[in-house]
């Protein structure tokens, strides 16, 4: 297909036609108070009956069953369910780290998924990426409505990439900018030094479940390497000299396997889920295999 006939460079228009039937599924309902696609816990003022309670002084009138009334000669007022509004939150890993591979490019792709399905769920979605530590993370405002998906496409894809901002510092950047609950989407390799406890706790205080997406290069899940190398970190130009190979690749997989279960118990017991990815693999497959069969999108 020629490109100038896609409606974003992040997308086939045939991958972005399925997105757009798609829905984000939160394990927890966690809602703001204006109207949206997410029934609330609590009573509202759709048009479908939940329960009934009983009246109390400063009750709209109108809600109280007057059919009870006059049998039980005790008032009970009439509670709807209410459909509400849930913000969702994407944050886009932008440092150096996230180069390698397929990782960025991954990552905006599924940054620009999940903000559709929001988006045509009549749901708020704001999106930030973040690059460079101490600086405050880019933001695109929180938006709405099919009318929105261009302004969240062009967003992403003029995303600078090459930063040295740690996921961990991110996620509080974040925070201190956003408001609402709902679900926040981590876009990130999560190759950091930090620890993660603390941006998760402020996560769920605030209300929102954590959707964390861990995107790694094939090399990085399976490196294959031979002879004396020396590694360099992309993010602060750090050097180490290894010359047993053998004995490195069975620390590197202890470790990586490790930090995997760091963060999906870190994540369950939050309430949220955490998936790691071969950013090699098809946008595709990703969206309408994998996070299908997990539970995570219908």
């Amino acid at each position: 297909m020629d490109n100038t006939s896609q409606f974003t460079s992040l997308l086939t228009n045939a991958t972005l036609s399925r997105v757009e039937r798609m829905r984000m599924l939160p394990m927890r309902r966690r809602t703001n108070r204006s109207r949206g696609e997410h029934l609330a816990g609590k009573g509202g003022t759709s048009t479908e009956f939940n329960d009934y309670r009983d009246y109390v002084a400063g009750d709209d009138m109108r809600y109280v069953d007057w059919n009870i009334f006059s049998r039980l000669n005790r008032p009970y007022v009439k509670q709807y369910r209410h459909e509400e509004e849930m913000h969702v939150v994407v944050l886009v890993d932008a440092s150096a780290s996230m180069q390698f591979g397929d990782k960025f490019q991954r990552a905006k792709q599924l940054a620009a998924c999940f903000a559709v399905m929001g988006l045509l769920n009549i749901e708020k979605v704001s999106v930030f990426a973040c690059q460079h530590a101490g600086q405050t993370p880019l933001i695109l405002s929180p938006c709405t409505g099919r009318i929105s998906m261009k302004r969240v496409f062009k967003f992403l894809e003029d995303i600078p990439p090459g930063g040295d901002f740690p996921i961990e510092q991110a996620v509080e950047s974040v925070l201190i900018q956003h408001r609402g609950r709902g679900i926040a989407v981590l876009l990130s390799d999560f190759l950091t030094f930090g620890a993660m406890e603390r941006p998760m706790n402020m996560l769920f205080s605030a209300g929102l479940e954590v959707f964390a997406v861990q995107l790694l290069s094939g090399i990085e899940l399976n490196p294959e390497l031979t002879g004396d190398l020396r590694f360099v970190d992309s993010e602060n130009g750090h050097t180490l000299d290894v010359s047993s190979v053998g004995d490195l690749l069975g620390f590197y997989h202890e470790h990586l396997n490790g930090l995997q279960d760091y963060l999906s118990t870190l994540c369950r017991q939050r309430s949220g889920r955490f998936i790691c990815l071969d950013s090699s693999q098809a946008i595709d497959d990703i969206l309408f295999d994998v996070l299908k069969r997990k539970g995570w999108v219908q």
